[in-house]
């Protein structure tokens, strides 16, 4: 079973990359750029088959590692 984690720095934090990001649009003529965050992505390939402890695993993996929940929120999608 895959699962997705999608983190997120938390409303309120500083995001460097994000707005590195807006800058470089901008510079590169598209008008109208608002607020740029930079997240990331991370695929897993679980062994489990049952959709709900996939996620709890995914979940429990976000918050022990893939997240820095003080700074970063974080969802899981499992398919």
């Amino acid at each position: 079973m895959k699962a997705r984690v999608y983190v997120m720095p938390k409303a309120g934090v500083l995001d460097p990359q994000g707005k590195a990001i807006g800058h470089a649009l901008e510079g590169l003529g598209f008008a109208g750029i608002g607020e740029v965050r930079a997240g990331k992505v991370i695929e897993l390939e679980l062994s489990e088959t049952d959709p709900a402890r996939a996620k709890a695993q995914a979940e429990d993996m976000a918050r022990r590692l893939l997240a820095n929940t003080v700074i970063e929120s974080f969802r899981v999608e499992v398919a």
